[in-house]
């Protein structure tokens, strides 16, 4: 091996600019030419192709977002978009590709791997949906992020005796939604993977000021059949019945931005560095992740085509705890 490339793809994340950097300085380590994919998979296509070096990577790993830049691709779902990124990494003489992304990432990793072509994946998203990995890389930060705003919330909730809603990320997965509701003490939340009525919601908020409390919180994942909008324009055609509206607030991309945490710099550090080490030794066609605070490889193949459960006993928990 001597010259290997590293680019990150779809949604940025706290802790990408830690992989980068861990991957680089790693790969210098063992004597081999780095080059960064400047956009992710449009840039492999386009050939926007940089070489790093340590002080490249210097001062990035406190930064949130990528430091060399992400984008979507519908090119690269196609084989000739992929055969024109592979005859850019050709013509470089590059020998293998570290993709940090999520599941439509490594999809696309999956498939330049099944094209003859090293690549070691790591796992980035703040979705927390990608197998292969308990905790993907910027969830952490996200979470903490998305707590501080409902923390903030529920001093303006309980002020005026209001019932708010808050959406947060996470597309068709619950896991954001119902981590920062349970730690955010909610009293009710709305994930895609259980069906919703929002009239048990309605009941749930009457009940919690029945007995007493002077604020009530919604979360609820943007990708749930009910999300912010469609809660809000329920709530709101029935205000005169139920008595009450909901005020809403939606956190979207505020969350990818946080300063990566303690916990994101040092597993996109990890990471960064076992992906690095894996192709020395000659492995590839591998996400790495982080399962039973191991740092763990699982094979592409088997990451393209499964589903990451959601443990719904967590929102059992969260009703038993919002009484």
């Amino acid at each position: 091996m001597k010259r290997i490339a590293v680019l990150t793809s779809g949604g940025d994340a706290a802790g990408m600019n830690a992989a980068v950097r861990a991957v680089v300085r790693t790969a210098l380590q063992y004597g081999w030419e780095v080059f960064g994919v400047r956009h992710g998979y449009a840039g492999l296509i386009g050939g926007d192709f940089l070489r790093l070096g340590p002080r490249d990577v210097g001062g990035i790993i406190q930064h949130g977002g990528t430091k060399l830049g992400s984008a979507r691709c519908e090119e690269f779902k196609t084989i000739e978009g992929r055969i024109r990124a592979l005859r850019q990494l050709n013509e470089r003489e590059i020998e293998a590709l570290v993709v940090i992304g999520g599941d439509g990432s490594q999809a696309g990793s999956h498939a330049l791997s099944q094209m003859g072509f090293p690549v070691i994946g790591i796992a980035s998203t703040i979705d927390n949906d990608l197998c292969g990995s308990e905790i993907t890389l910027g969830v952490d930060t996200a979470l903490n992020v998305a707590l501080e705003a409902i923390d903030r919330l529920k001093v303006t909730a309980s002020s005026h005796e209001r019932a708010f809603l808050v959406e947060v990320m996470g597309r068709n997965c619950g896991y954001l939604a119902l981590m920062t509701g349970i730690a955010g003490g909610a009293e009710a939340i709305v994930i895609p993977e259980a069906e919703t009525n929002p009239e048990e919601i309605a009941t749930e908020l009457r009940s919690a000021y029945e007995r007493g409390k002077a604020h009530a919180i919604v979360v609820v994942a943007e990708g749930a059949k009910y999300n912010a909008d469609g809660l809000a324009l329920y709530f709101s055609e029935h205000r005169e019945r139920l008595g009450f509206d909901l005020r809403v607030t939606k956190l979207g991309h505020v969350q990818r931005g946080g300063t990566p945490g303690l916990f994101d710099r040092m597993l996109g550090t990890r990471l960064g560095a076992a992906a690095t080490d894996y192709l020395a030794k000659g492995q590839h066609g591998l996400l790495i992740g982080l399962i039973k605070g191991e740092i763990a490889a699982t094979a592409l193949a088997e990451v393209a085509t499964a589903r990451k459960p959601l443990d719904l006993r967590l929102l059992e928990l969260a009703r038993v705890l919002a009484e």
